[in-house]
């Protein structure tokens, strides 16, 4: 058989053709690689958390097993359009998330005191986790919208929006979700031209913010103190977690084999990189971190010296957001930081945090595509 018949031809001018030959493939294949693992780990480590509240047996895996082909269409879909259209979807997908997160807090159900999600049948939505995407697209557009035309407040509004925004996610309340909306915020404003005066006055307020939340908040204070001195409170999942790579070793205990998920009650979320620490061992670990790694700088790489400011903007705020989700899911695992409850993206158990995080690499996907012929992004 001609393999030729089963491949897209450069000639090609279909929508799905032309997608073919400029969306970036390694970026791709590294999103493949990191869905295929989530699977993986679902399967390990979901039953035994199902068992121990009462579930059946597969009752995650399942509900994981819906989600998945859904980001797989998401990311897909969205890596279609055009970079206008992805600023469509970014500004009509900021609204419906700022509505609903306002929403969560007169209807939203409180989890471990913090009321961030909202029920609807067969789900449990965490608006927020939306936000962060599309709010990076929009503060992109203000931005470059800004610097290309005359007396547009574009400052302003990104300014503007960007307090509204920590507004809600403080009043949930949401401290480590604040943090990084802030941080990624701040790398595109510097990114736009921010001068060296602002961005110091922007670390001074960011180091002020971070000792404040200290003394405002109960929970952030007491994840802080038993970081530093663990035996003033409970260190239950981070020590399992740790006993989890300790058990794992290089190679690890071998796929279904590990016993700390079986009393990590967090361990088909906030703790599966533990899960695949013990099972997988350092080897899994080092492949899943360099995953994370190349995505992000890969979206660097692709945009580097591109003369479109929004695209820039955009790509390095949504790389940036994806990269520090990862690396606080995974140093709160290895007790580099305080714990923070923050899903690690596509491997960790969650329906929101799966869809929204199909819904940024989609976005960064369509953001750096090459269209044929210019080198131009599109």
């Amino acid at each position: 058989m001609n393999m030729k018949n089963y491949s897209f031809a450069r000639t090609d001018t279909s929508a799905v053709g032309r997608w073919w030959w400029t969306v970036d493939h390694w970026t791709l294949g590294a999103l493949a690689f990191l869905i295929a693992i989530g699977v993986l780990l679902t399967l390990s480590a979901s039953p035994a958390v199902a068992q121990r509240i009462g579930a059946q047996s597969f009752h995650f895996v399942y509900r994981q097993f819906v989600f998945v082909p859904l980001a797989v269409l998401i990311i897909v879909g969205i890596s279609l359009q055009s970079p206008k259209t992805v600023r469509r979807i970014g500004a009509v997908g900021f609204l419906i998330g700022v509505v609903l997160m306002m929403a969560t807090l007169v209807v939203g159900v409180e989890v471990k005191g913090a009321t961030r999600w909202i029920n609807v049948p067969g789900l449990s939505l965490q608006p927020s986790e939306f936000i962060k995407p599309t709010f990076a697209v929009v503060t992109a557009w203000m931005f470059s919208e800004a610097r290309a035309k005359d007396h547009f407040p574009g400052d302003l509004i990104a300014v503007g929006l960007f307090g509204m925004v920590i507004g809600l996610l403080l009043l949930q309340p949401d401290v480590g979700m604040s943090l990084v909306v802030s941080a990624v915020w701040c790398t595109q404003f510097f990114l736009a031209g921010l001068s060296l005066f602002w961005v110091l006055l922007l670390v001074v307020i960011g180091l002020g913010s971070l000792v404040g939340a200290y003394f405002i908040f109960p929970h952030v204070a007491s994840r802080v103190d038993r970081f530093l001195d663990p035996s003033t409170g409970d260190t239950y999942q981070i020590a399992k977690a740790m006993q989890a790579f300790s058990h794992g070793g290089l190679l690890g205990t071998g796929p279904g084999e590990g016993r700390v998920k079986e009393v990590l009650p967090d361990a088909h979320t906030d703790f599966i990189f533990a899960v695949a620490g013990e099972e997988f061992g350092l080897i899994l670990c080092l492949f899943i971190v360099g995953l994370f790694a190349f995505i992000v700088l890969r979206g660097f790489v692709r945009v580097m010296g591109d003369e479109n400011l929004f695209i820039l903007l955009a790509v390095g705020g949504l790389s940036v957001q994806f990269g520090l989700q990862a690396l606080i899911n995974m140093a709160s695992s290895l007790r580099l930081m305080p714990t923070k409850g923050m899903t690690l993206p596509f491997i960790s158990y969650g329906g929101s945090s799966m869809l929204a995080r199909a819904v940024g690499m989609g976005m960064l996907l369509a953001l750096t595509r090459r269209r044929t012929g210019t080198g131009e992004l599109g």
